[in-house]
């Protein structure tokens, strides 16, 4: 966290729990993480960044997700499987013939945030993955069925996903 009273961020994110998580903690002085870690405790878990390509090889097998990359900037949003992905170089690599690709360092991963909350006015549930600054390197946000509720198959997984990372920390 930078400088902001921790009681203050809980009390924002109890009354405002679908707040964008960067631009809460940008507007309060925060790490994306202190941010996270102050929403109401029925609407996140976490597990230790050393879990980042155990998620990530499970949520290769989740079919159709959403990654968003979210910066100053500009938000990137992907709607596609994950491709499984393996440590190569220093980096964990996402290949394929199209869609989503890349490298990523895994290393820098500091966490992995199990979110599910409103937004928008409607539920929402994503795995965020910190880096060890406190930022949050993407986001995947559990797809959505024809009637745009949480697909149930992927909600599982997620769950099972948690449950199990939790555990190892």
């Amino acid at each position: 966290m930078l400088s902001t009273d921790l009681a203050a961020l809980k009390k924002h994110m109890a009354e405002n729990p679908g707040g964008v998580i960067e631009d809460v903690a940008r507007d309060k002085n925060a790490t994306c993480r202190a941010v996270l870690e102050a929403l109401p405790e029925e609407m996140r878990s976490f597990a230790p960044g050393s879990a980042f390509v155990e998620a990530m090889q499970d949520i290769a097998t989740w079919g159709q997700v959403t990654l968003i990359i979210h910066t100053d900037d500009g938000i990137f949003e992907v709607t596609d499987p994950v491709s499984q992905g393996e440590i190569g170089r220093g980096y964990f690599n996402l290949s394929g013939p199209k869609g989503l690709h890349g490298h990523l360092r895994h290393e820098r991963c500091g966490g992995l945030a199990f979110v599910e909350r409103p937004f928008m006015g409607k539920s929402s549930a994503f795995v965020a993955f910190i880096n060890v600054d406190g930022g949050v390197m993407f986001k995947v946000f559990v797809g959505r069925d024809e009637a745009r509720q949480l697909k149930a198959d992927q909600m599982e997984r997620f769950h099972a996903l948690a449950t199990k990372l939790q555990a190892s920390r």
